[in-house]
């Protein structure tokens, strides 16, 4: 089937050349984009060993062999490195983005003409299209599935059930969607196993932590260009996330204010240092809001009532639900875009809100998303995870599993060995020791 033109803009040359490929069931924006999309992902391979020595094994062992794969990610540098991999041990990979202000068109137009990766992402795309491209996506008949925010695969569950009896498993990226996903097995709603790499140790502590940290934090400032020293910056939501964004404005010099629902997490906050008040009150002294929650309306129209004149209200969590924006747009009597990510809300008594990126996650629609040496790891990790559902996933019940400890230390060694770093080992008699209750005192 070719691909109708209504969605390259390239040139008739580049047009042909795109429709007589494999991976011509795509929709991108600009074929000609490729050449700069190749370049930004080679430079983003640079900083991934772990993702560079399993690729070479994976086209070695080809253990992904015949294996239709479908994932919902963010179509980045880093991504187009994965999806590379997974290609080089055997499967046949369809991309569609996870969220719409999240794709970079030069990398989807690379995947499509350089390495032959159907994929199904504009960035900008509205509502329908973006539901367009994950039935897109569901055509292609996987039997694992990649997710970031669960999107695919309850959109599979709900419409089109006709695949869950060949579905081998998924694995699932981030919080967001790792919650969703047992809130599925809990209701025996899950036809599938799913495992959590979000919860590999070695993806929260790193990507969540820097990763979402440094990477939200160049979003407020490409977007606005303010200054964060001697400001007050608020975190919502103190989960590893919320550790790293706090962490890192708090090195900008910010005067950093976190707010909390969980008590323990709360008391975290404070013994790390920070100043732990309600929302409410934050908002009235923030110069900038940035939520990390997952949850919905956490910035809500009483917040906007009382919130500073300037602030800037940004959110870093997947879906662009944790501010309500419909709320917003009530009570703003006019607003503009003075900058290419901010849009500015006036409100009756004079007061101005500055919400950036739409509301979406301003880590990947106002900057570049995590680091590619962060991201090395996690996607070091849903590597070697479709591996294992390839192997085990007649073992596996439908639910929602963990990252087997192998592979967590897997990734752990193989990232240290790029580092050049080495760590001692147990002997004989302390492994002995460990194992033992009899030796004591």
């Amino acid at each position: 089937m070719a691909m109708p033109l209504t969605r390259i803009k390239g040139s008739m040359a580049a047009i042909r050349h795109y429709r007589g490929m494999g991976a011509e069931l795509s929709d991108i924006k600009d074929l000609s984009f490729a050449e700069r999309g190749r370049e930004r992902i080679e430079w983003a391979l640079q900083e991934m060993p772990v993702m560079r020595g399993l690729m070479t094994r994976f086209e070695q062992h080809r253990p992904l062999a015949g294996l239709r794969m479908s994932g919902c990610l963010h179509i980045t540098t880093e991504t187009a490195n994965l999806a590379r991999t997974l290609k080089a041990g055997g499967a046949d990979v369809v991309l569609c983005a996870s969220n719409p202000l999240s794709t970079q068109d030069d990398v989807a137009a690379s995947l499509v003409r350089d390495f032959n990766i159907s994929v199904h992402a504009i960035r900008g795309e509205d509502t329908d299209v973006y539901y367009q491209h994950i039935e897109a996506a569901l055509d292609h008949k996987p039997v694992v599935v990649m997710d970031d925010g669960a999107d695919l695969v309850s959109e599979m569950h709900k419409s089109r059930p006709e695949l869950l009896p060949t579905m081998l498993g998924g694995t699932e990226e981030t919080t967001t969607g790792v919650v969703r996903l047992r809130a599925m097995a809990r209701d025996r709603a899950l036809r599938f196993p799913i495992i959590a790499v979000n919860d590999a140790m070695t993806k929260h502590l790193f990507d969540n932590r820097y990763g979402t940290g440094q990477s939200t934090l160049d979003g407020v400032i490409r977007a606005t260009n303010m200054l964060v020293a001697g400001r007050v910056f608020t975190v919502a939501g103190y989960g590893w996330c919320g550790r790293g964004l706090a962490m890192r404005a708090n090195g900008h010099g910010a005067r950093v204010v976190v707010t909390e629902v969980e008590p323990v997490r709360a008391l975290e906050a404070l013994m790390d240092g920070f100043e732990v008040i309600p929302l409410l009150k934050a908002v009235t002294i923030s110069d900038f809001v940035v939520t990390v929650t997952g949850d919905k309306h956490v910035i809500d129209r009483q917040h906007f009532a009382v919130m500073k004149d300037g602030c800037v209200v940004a959110n870093s969590g997947h879906f662009n639900i944790e501010i309500n924006i419909p709320a917003l747009e009530q009570m703003a009597t006019g607003k503009h875009r003075p900058r290419a990510n901010v849009e500015e809300y006036r409100l009756a008594d004079g007061r101005r809100i500055r919400l950036l990126a739409e509301g979406r996650l301003v880590n990947l629609a106002a900057a570049e998303g995590h680091p590619a040496a962060v991201m090395d790891m996690s996607f070091a990790n849903q590597a070697l995870c479709a591996a294992y559902l390839a192997e085990h996933h007649d073992q596996l019940e439908h639910a929602v599993h963990g990252v087997p400890p192998a592979v967590d230390q897997e990734v752990a060694r193989l990232k240290l060995a790029a580092m050049g770093i080495n760590i001692d080992h147990l002997s004989g008699a302390q492994k002995e020791y460990l194992a033992s209750w009899r030796e004591g005192t």
